[in-house]
């Protein structure tokens, strides 16, 4: 089979040398083509080119949930076609490396290329949906470029944390659990918002759900991890679903408590809960709109600041290899 590797060479628990021994090793049962990415967005135009080829078959992500969501958005450029574009593998590179995790591979790298080789062996694959965030017509978001995620998205605070963190690594800070959960901190004490939030979902047919100060919309469970604890902030959600959305109204130190501690505890059968909290499950379209700008991530990869976005829950969208 014709496959392309792409590496991301900034892989947070990747060396060159096992990048070379893993090169290697799928190259023993793939016509593998290898591409190194040079700057933000490579990704994504190398599994675009691949797409547009009509000749690669399979497209081998190794690195984080960043790099992932560059090669998915370059497949589906023009849109789901699973029966005809190639069928994505994910060998994780990254320090959190959720999407990969979720589908059940191993977190490590030397252990998900066997899974991955296994699964070749075997024609093991499953076709997965995905999330589409849209401007919303109308607005100043309105001529955002579409963009697909692979496992969750956030609006308000999750995402200003995600900023915060970039801001780190920039400064050359390495991406641990540590560094998050510092920064969660940080936001948390500059949130403005925190007693009474500025977003509102809406969806057809419903009435609106106001002043929320945090929105979680999540592809599947768990929603990420803190090092090997998966932390479910909307336990029902699948990717054989639409989307799922948790949404916070009130982040006083009391509320940050009490939701903090059942995020810690959460599993797959009890997420967060109560009067603040409001779960909605397998959504195919809503809206989320602020009063004011607000931080906006995908896939853990910060997008700036946002008054709207729209969201449509894809069902079986991509075939991936597992």
């Amino acid at each position: 089979m014709r496959a392309l590797l792409v590496v991301n060479p900034a892989a947070t628990t990747t060396s060159a040398r096992t990048r070379d021994v893993l090169t290697h090793a799928l190259a023993s049962d793939l016509k593998l083509e290898v591409a190194t990415t040079e700057y933000r967005g490579h990704a994504r135009d190398l599994a675009r080119r691949a797409a547009e080829s009509g000749e690669t078959e399979i497209v081998i992500a190794l690195g984080g949930d960043g790099t992932v969501n560059e090669v998915v958005n370059g497949l589906l450029h023009e849109g789901p076609a699973p029966e005809s574009l190639p069928r994505l593998a994910v060998v994780p590179g990254g320090s959190t490396n959720v999407f990969a995790r979720a589908l059940g591979l191993p977190n490590d790298v030397v252990e998900a290329t066997g899974a991955l080789l296994d699964a070749l062996a075997t024609g093991s694959e499953r076709t997965v949906g995905l999330g589409l965030a849209n401007g919303v017509p109308g607005t100043d978001d309105a001529t955002v470029p579409s963009r697909w995620f692979t496992f969750a998205a956030g609006f308000g605070f999750d995402a200003g944390v995600v900023g915060r963190v970039e801001q780190q690594r920039e400064r050359g800070k390495r991406s641990t659990h540590a560094l998050y959960v510092r920064q969660v901190v940080r936001q948390f004490l500059g949130e403005q918002h925190r007693s009474r939030g500025t977003i509102t979902l809406s969806r057809p047919g419903e009435e609106p759900v106001e002043d929320l100060v945090l929105s979680i919309i999540c592809n599947t469970a768990p929603w990420s991890f803190l090092g090997n604890k998966p932390l479910y902030a909307a336990p029902e959600a699948s990717f054989d679903t639409a989307l799922d959305v948790l949404g916070l109204s009130r982040m006083t130190p009391a509320a940050v408590s009490r939701y903090g501690t059942q995020l810690l505890a959460s599993s797959p059968e009890k997420g967060p809960r109560g009067k603040h909290a409001v779960t909605l499950h397998d959504l195919t379209d809503f809206t989320l709109q602020s009063q004011v700008p607000l931080p906006f991530q995908m896939d853990g990869d910060h997008l700036g600041l946002r008054t709207s976005v729209n969201f449509t829950g894809v069902r079986r969208a991509l075939r991936v290899i597992v």
